[in-house]
């Protein structure tokens, strides 16, 4: 039996604040919870940050297709983000895709 193809995407995205930029960076990402969750297409979008290690943030984000994430990019407050993320990053925003295995 062959299952329909599944479209969702399911990401982390992992972002590294600049020394003394971590309260700044949490602000921003925070700002992108609530309009981020409101787009058609968004499933799931929360923020953690890594416990031993200050200032690293993972954000769990889950689209239903491809196109519903392209039109998450670009959105206001991705773009507004986006604007100021080399002054909040210590390195480039790291995305890493993922395939459900389980249930």
């Amino acid at each position: 039996m062959t299952s329909p193809i599944d479209e969702t995407l399911v990401s982390i995205a992992i972002l590294k604040a600049k020394p003394g930029q971590r309260e700044a960076l949490r602000e921003s990402l925070l700002a992108l919870i609530e309009p981020t969750r409101a787009e058609p297409g968004c499933l799931d979008y929360v923020l953690f940050e890594l416990r031993d290690e200050p200032g690293t943030f993972y954000m769990r984000e889950s689209f239903t297709s491809p196109a519903a994430l392209d039109l998450h990019k670009a959105t206001p407050h991705f773009h507004a983000f986006a604007a100021k993320a080399s002054d909040l990053l210590a390195e480039p925003l790291r995305l890493v895709f993922l395939d459900r295995v389980s249930s």
